[in-house]
């Protein structure tokens, strides 16, 4: 297995610390530009600024959700090594969808995203429903490397916070998804340039700004299950190492 296709043990720690690992200029230019171009593609040909709110809270570009050139970013670039490497001995399950976010040049009044947890009481879900995975993988396809461009923000080490809330403060269906020390927090920029990749876990609360550049932010995401997640999903938001065999031993107490 190539270097690039595992994580060091300072990753692993980091991961465990910080929940996030970045990997600059990961992907490859070819299938970098051919995921681009078809975007930009959709952009052009296909955008109905009428569904701007829809493509924000799910997915733009959703009927290319399973195509081979977005798909190749994850399958053929050594993100899926990467992706088990950090659940072993346990198994991912395939990953065959990707979820496209744009943030669109100021001026598009794009709905604002505020922190959040995916797939846990979200805007666009009834109540009661939960759509949660592992972690998420993240490649940048296009956009300034600034805070104000569109950039993800993200609180490192928040999943530790947000464990003890679904512990203790959370029950299901109720329509918070974070609590207010989380929500007043701006986050930490994924600054980044395209071909960069961020890993981030389920449980980091994450928010994304707005783009006062004028060039699109767009973003690949790749959400990573365990593959027994369905039967571990409620557990695992107040068990943050449940499905990751290794790194609960790595995140016990005085464990380095």
């Amino acid at each position: 297995m190539p270097r690039s296709a595992t994580w060091s043990y300072n990753e692993l720690r980091r991961f465990v610390d910080d929940g996030v690992l970045i990997r600059r200029g990961l992907i490859p230019r070819d299938p970098l530009s051919r995921a681009r171009d078809l975007v930009g593609d959709w952009l052009e040909e296909a955008y109905d600024p009428a569904r701007l709110t829809a493509y924000t809270e799910r997915s733009f570009a959703p009927e290319l959700e399973q195509h081979p050139d977005l798909l190749a970013l994850y399958q053929r670039s050594g993100l899926t090594e990467l992706a088990s490497d950090l659940l072993r001995p346990a198994t991912t399950a395939p990953v065959n969808r990707a979820q496209i976010q744009i943030r669109l040049p100021d001026g598009a009044r794009q709905p604002v995203k505020s922190m959040h947890v995916d797939g846990v009481s979200c805007p666009h879900l009834e109540p009661r429903d939960l759509r949660t995975f592992t972690f998420i993988v993240g490649v940048v396809l296009e956009g300034g490397a600034t805070a104000d461009a569109g950039a993800l923000h993200y609180v490192p080490g928040g999943h530790h916070r947000m464990a003890d809330y679904f512990a203790t403060d959370w029950v299901l269906g109720q329509p918070a998804q974070t609590p207010d020390d989380i929500d007043v927090q701006d986050g930490t920029a994924f600054t980044a340039d395209p071909g960069d990749v961020i890993v981030m876990h389920h449980l980091v609360p994450h928010r994304v700004g707005i783009n006062v550049s004028g060039t699109p932010r767009v973003m690949a995401y790749f959400r990573v299950s365990h593959v027994h997640h369905l039967d571990l999903a409620l557990k695992a938001l107040s068990d943050p190492w449940l499905e990751y065999p290794t790194l609960a031993a790595l995140a016990r107490p005085g464990t380095r």
